[in-house]
C-alpha cells in the first residue's frame, strides 16, 4: 500500500496515491541487470523464459492498477489474527541454591561449564 498527502486534498491510500506508473518493459537487459543485483546467475538458456515470466508479472500488476479502490479501506495485515501474548508479570523464581543443586559443577554462584571458545 502507498499513502500519499499533498495537504490540499484528503490523504489517497494504495495505487491511486501514486502520482505516476510507467508501462515498464521487461527485456534482455533489464533482466541481466537485477540478476547482477541479486547476485545470480542467469544460464543464457533460460533467460528468454525469465524475461516472459516477468512479463507476465508486469502485466498482471498493470491489471490490478486498473481496479476501482474507492471506498476500500487499506490492508495492513493479511488475517485477521493478533498477537496474543501473556503479561509480563513478576513472579517468584526459585533459589540460587536449589538452582545449582542440579548443576554438576558450579562454584556456589555460577554455573562452571568446560571452556568451548578458544583465543
Amino acid at each position: 500500500m502507498i499513502a500519499s498527502n499533498n495537504h490540499l486534498t484528503k490523504p489517497t491510500w494504495g495505487l491511486a496515491g501514486l502520482p505516476y506508473i510507467c508501462n515498464m518493459q521487461v527485456d534482455n537487459k533489464l533482466v541481466s541487470h537485477l540478476a547482477h543485483l541479486a547476485r545470480l546467475n542467469v544460464a543464457p538458456e533460460k533467460m528468454d523464459q525469465l524475461v516472459a515470466d516477468m512479463q507476465d508479472l508486469v502485466v498482471f500488476v498493470e491489471q490490478l492498477n486498473g481496479l476501482d479502490t474507492t471506498g476500500t479501506a487499506p490492508l495492513m495485515y493479511m488475517g485477521d489474527a493478533v498477537n496474543v501474548l501473556r503479561a509480563d508479570l513478576v513472579q517468584g523464581s526459585i533459589v540460587r541454591e536449589a538452582a545449582l543443586s542440579n548443576a554438576p559443577d558450579s562454584d556456589g554462584v555460577f554455573f562452571k561449564v568446560p571452556k568451548v571458545i578458544n583465543k
